[in-house]
């Protein structure tokens, strides 16, 4: 916990004199979907308002909106708790992904597109696997579709994926092997760049629903295996 009350420290600045319950909220949001709050963690009070210097009832509420979002949940008498995912709510995220980010695709009208965010996380991912942080990767990968669903250019659709993101990060912390979960899809993310690049909005399509259906086949793999369908 020291060691993630450290990062959040480093957040302190962001804050500065305004700070609000949902700018906390987007702070912790971001942290987990980097993995710093794996799921069961406990949140202590003390230890993240004393980190990023924010009152008891402004963290109070910055909890209360993120289980709003279910990604915390407060137990009687133990307090906050990164929430711990079921074998249905990682399929029901993988349903939301492929409605929204395939509409995304589909949406996008006549090319060029801008994919300079884009190709910064496929070069992220790159530069992961380079040094065997197969952890990163996974946030690389995220960071890639997190931009894809930005060629919407909507703050709406933003908004709900960032949440669904975050989600997705507290399932990717129960697969035992990251590598042979993130390393295939680098590749895979390479080929919608292309396909998108040479304006071949179909194809990407195409490479996106493979791509979500067999990622989610690996991670409920590794769901049923280790959490089971109950929480």
């Amino acid at each position: 916990m020291t060691e993630q009350l450290t990062g959040l420290a480093q957040d302190r600045a962001l804050l500065g004199r305004t700070s609000t319950a949902e700018r906390v909220s987007d702070i912790l949001r971001s942290r987990i979907a980097e993995g710093y709050f794996p799921p069961g963690t406990r949140l202590s009070e003390d230890g993240i308002g004393g980190a990023l210097g924010v009152s008891r009832n402004t963290l109070r509420e910055a909890f209360r909106l993120l289980t709003h979002e279910r990604l915390l949940v407060h137990e009687l008498n133990r307090g906050v708790f990164v929430r711990v995912l079921t074998v249905e709510d990682v399929e029901d995220i993988y349903r939301t992904r492929g409605l929204v980010e395939c509409a995304v695709v589909r949406g996008l009208g006549d090319p060029p597109y801008v994919l300079d965010g884009l190709a910064r996380a496929v070069e992220e991912g790159r530069r992961a696997v380079e040094g065997g942080d197969w952890n990163s990767l996974g946030t690389a990968n995220i960071h890639f579709h997190r931009e894809l669903v930005a060629l919407a250019g909507s703050e709406r659709t933003d908004e709900l994926m960032r949440s669904v993101f975050a989600e997705l990060r507290l399932a990717f912390h129960v697969v035992d092997d990251p590598r042979r979960l993130h390393e295939p899809y680098l590749e895979r993310n390479q080929q919608i760049l292309k396909a998108l690049r040479t304006g071949d909005r179909a194809a990407a399509e195409a490479q996106l629903e493979i791509y979500l259906r067999d990622s989610l086949q690996r991670v409920i793999e590794v769901y049923r295996r280790r959490v089971g369908g109950e929480e």
